[in-house]
Parts: C-alpha cells; sequence; structure tokens
C-alpha cells in the first residue's frame, strides 16, 4: 500500500514514514505544493496525508485538483489549525478525514487502515474468495483454512490486485505500486514478474484456483 505524505515539517514527515514504513506501507514526500501536485499528476496513492499550510501554496487546491481529476486516492488532512470551518470545508471538497497536530503515528495508521478498508474492501477485515482469505489486521492468508506465508512484497500485490479485481493492471502501474517514484529510475520491470511468479506458484501450491491472469501486452488481472 502507498502513502504520499505533503508535509513540511521535516521531522514530522520522517516520523510519519518510519512508523508507516513499519507497517508495511511504502511511503513518498512531497515537501511543498508545486511537488505535491506533480506527484498527484504523475502516481495513484491508496492515501494521501495533507498538510494544507505548505510554505507555497493551500492544500485545499490539492484536494479541489484531485476531485476535478475524478481520483479516488484517500486523503487525511493533517493541520495544526484546528478551525471548524477548514475541518468542514476539506470535508466537503472531498477529503476522507480530519486529523490536528499532534497526534498520535498509532491513531494516523488506524485512520489509514480505516480508509483504506473502506474504499477497497467494503469496510471488512476480512476479505474471502472462495478457498482463499485474506485477514487485512493480522495481514496473513490462507487457501482451504490452511496458512500460505507470502513475503511482505507478495502479500502487498495480493492486496492490489484484490481491490482491483477484475481490472486489468499494467506492469508498470505494478511497478510504481511496489517501487514508487523509484520505478522510473529502473532499467526494467523484471522484479515485477518475478514477485508474481512466487505469489501465483505459492496460491497454486496451496490448492488456490487460478484467479490471476496474464493479459498478454498488457498486464495482469485478478478475477472474481
Amino acid at each position: 500500500m502507498k502513502i504520499l505524505i505533503i508535509e513540511d515539517e521535516n521531522e514530522l514527515a520522517d516520523s510519519i514514514s518510519e512508523y508507516l514504513s513499519e507497517e508495511n506501507y511504502l511511503c513518498e514526500f512531497a515537501r511543498a505544493y508545486n511537488q505535491a501536485l506533480e506527484k498527484i499528476n504523475s502516481f495513484h496513492y491508496d492515501c494521501i496525508l495533507l498538510d494544507i499550510m505548505l510554505p507555497d501554496g493551500n492544500g485545499m487546491n490539492i484536494l479541489e485538483e484531485l476531485k476535478r481529476q475524478d481520483k479516488q486516492d484517500g486523503v487525511i488532512i493533517i493541520s495544526a489549525k484546528n478551525a471548524l470551518d477548514d475541518k468542514i470545508k476539506g470535508l466537503q471538497i472531498g477529503a476522507d478525514d480530519y486529523l490536528t497536530k499532534p497526534f498520535h503515528l498509532s491513531e494516523l495508521a488506524a485512520r489509514i487502515y480505516s480508509i483504506i478498508r473502506r474504499k477497497q474492501f467494503g469496510n471488512s477485515n476480512t476479505v474471502r474468495q472462495n478457498e482463499l482469505e485474506i485477514d487485512l489486521l493480522a495481514k496473513t492468508i490462507s487457501v482451504h483454512n490452511h496458512p500460505v506465508i507470502l513475503t511482505k512484497k507478495e502479500f502487498d500485490l495480493l492486496l492490489y490486485f484484490v481491490g482491483n479485481k477484475n481490472r486489468v493492471i499494467s506492469k508498470s502501474t505494478l511497478a510504481e505500486h511496489l517501487s514508487g517514484d523509484f520505478a522510473d529510475m529502473l532499467d526494467s520491470h523484471d522484479f515485477v514478474y518475478a514477485h508474481i511468479k512466487n505469489l501465483k506458484k505459492k496460491l497454486n501450491e496451496a490448492g488456490c484456483d487460478n484467479y490471476l491472469k496474464t493479459v498478454y501486452g498488457t498486464g495482469y488481472k485478478w478475477e472474481g
């Protein structure tokens, strides 16, 4: 799962990233308004943490741009301003939640999880597809009630596919999801194929049906 932290306070941004990385999130940064606009125009995020008081612009305008593009990225406003009108305006424009500084990182992580669960998994802590069961809180999976051990990247891939069921996803999109904006600097995306191959092998050996299909020349699709 990929998070964009739009925050000009470097110490806070680094603390958030360190905590969320331990929760298996991939974090990217935007320290200023124009950099944030460039990020949201170029990439998709599972959740955006948005400080509305940026040195070169207003975060509310970023919210309006996300709405204009009809993007479905989750958004949590994080701001030192506790004014009710700012909170109401942000939620009306399209933010999913609002958190006032200072806050506990564990609470932030819980709110991120809640937004992703609601948007991608129908507000459930458990995702089931026939013989396959995914426990989102424990971050474990089982097939026919037997546990299957996945790496962090494989688990992240599985969630991404299931959360985008019946959509064709290109290899470049998967590379971006797994590696963030570093994907543009890689010579090839062969590592994506390696992760998918291992994921399919583990699921098939556990007796899982072949839901993950290769769409030749295009990408991959999880059917269900």
